[in-house]
């Protein structure tokens, strides 16, 4: 009989918004498109917190990253 391992803990990944700032042209379509989680600053640059993106704006941010035409953001995944 083979022992029992100890079961596996499963990691969680989650995403986050994350910009180039040297990329960026501040173009603003970013907080156009996703308004709960990209700000603009006062010279049109996003500003976005480092939290995770809640599950029912995933869709939304990866359009955004799509729709970024200098390519500055994209999306990052960080978790334990």
């Amino acid at each position: 009989m083979l022992a029992s391992a100890a079961p596996r803990q499963r990691r969680v990944r989650r995403l986050r918004l994350r910009v180039d700032p040297v990329a960026c042209d501040a173009f603003g379509y970013c907080a156009e498109l996703l308004p709960e989680l990209v700000g603009l600053d006062e010279w049109g640059y996003p500003v976005m917190s480092d939290v995770a993106i809640p599950p029912a704006l995933i869709d939304l941010a990866l359009d955004a990253v799509r729709a970024c035409p200098r390519r500055a953001l994209f999306v990052e995944a960080f978790g334990d």
